[in-house]
């Protein structure tokens, strides 16, 4: 008897949805992926060449894809603004679900999604912060739950994109919640799992510039932005966030503890090979984000699998989602507003601290 499957739809076919889908469908045995929805009609079409010939029924109506016969799991990877929707249709229609970062642009209704898990325990329901998947990034935490650098106290991490001339960040931006809840929730996430998912946070405080697309101006947003959060009990966490980087993309993380510091790719390499030439010694970076995660998403998609299938706890609670947009929607307030954002010792913002 084959071993049993795990039946899956991939919700959204944009650039990270498509990802999703042929991991699911080529990189995860076991999973089938069985559905997609998009209603883009070029989403569609790629889907008709990519997805169709393997079996995989294309929807064009999100409702209908749920009632898809077998269906058990819904990765989503729609647009930002859809995600908490589209999560809690799945997970009211008893289906396992996979949503991309972040659950919402917004806290109350990121925290809706984890209210709506909650009356269904028996589901799996995951944000894909997907650098908790790199390998890179859990030995370094496996070293720092070790004792390995002493108590983790500073915390530095960015997410820096390569430039994108097309403009597609700044219609993006209209929908991404801006640049500190679009790039540096990865960051955000990681500082809450590195330093303790029960940190909480004191002060946070921003502050950014438009350097090559001022376009970005209309939708409240930046294309570089610099963020410090303050925690109780004596951690700092420094977030740095670009559109603009040159060579390409260059996401990497320090912590520094009381007796040492990891950094995790501080020299980055898309390859082992050195270029040496007449004008110097250079060697080629990853050129997008997936260039450097490929790996880590195919790892997300089995883990996940695996925790659907075999019943296995998810390796991070779902509520850590709402902290990570908690941070990220005050480091955009305090981006706009030019106030220093205070919190008591629970948690409870203190209105009326300026910089």
């Amino acid at each position: 008897m084959a071993p049993r499957k795990l039946n899956i739809a991939c919700a959204g076919l944009g650039r990270m949805g498509a990802r999703h889908a042929l991991n699911f469908l080529n990189r995860t045995p076991r999973a089938q992926l069985v559905a997609a929805f998009t209603p883009d009609p070029r989403e569609v079409e790629w889907a008709r060449v990519h997805l169709e010939p393997s079996g995989v029924v294309i929807y064009t109506d999100y409702d209908e894809m749920l009632k898809h016969a077998g269906l058990e799991a819904v990765v989503i990877a729609t647009v930002t603004t859809a995600h908490a929707e589209n999560a809690i249709k799945a997970i009211e229609a008893d289906k396992h679900v996979l949503c991309e970062k972040p659950l919402s642009t917004s806290v109350e209704i990121s925290q809706s999604v984890v209210d709506a898990a909650s009356r269904k325990p028996h589901l799996k329901v995951m944000c894909g912060f997907s650098r908790r998947f790199d390998a890179s990034y859990r030995d370094a935490f496996d070293r720092v739950d070790s004792g390995a650098i002493g108590r983790p106290s500073i915390f530095r991490s960015q997410t820096c994109d390569k430039l994108d001339p097309s403009g597609f960040f700044v219609s993006y931006a209209e929908f991404s919640g801006g640049i500190f809840v679009d790039c540096n929730i990865h960051d955000i996430d990681l500082a809450l799992w590195y330093f303790g998912q029960d940190s909480i946070v004191k002060s946070v405080v921003a502050t950014g510039i438009c350097a090559l697309q001022p376009e970005l101006r209309k939708h409240k947003d930046v294309d570089n932005g610099v963020g410090v959060v303050e925690f109780w009990g004596g951690k700092v966490a420094y977030f740095y966030s670009s559109r603009m980087m040159a060579a390409g993309q260059h996401d990497m993380t320090e912590i520094i503890g009381t007796n040492g510091k990891l950094a995790v790719n501080a020299s980055p390499t898309g390859t082992l090979v050195e270029m040496h030439e007449p004008t110097g010694v250079r060697r080629e970076i990853p050129h997008d984000y997936y260039g450097r995660f490929e790996y880590a998403f195919v790892t997300e998609a089995n883990e996940f699998t695996a925790a659907c299938l075999d019943n296995k706890r998810l390796p991070f609670k779902l509520s850590g989602a709402v902290q990570a947009v908690t941070i990220g929607c005050a480091l955009q307030e305090s981006l706009n507003s030019g106030q220093k954002i205070n919190f008591d010792e629970t948690g409870r913002r203190l209105e009326g601290s300026k910089l």
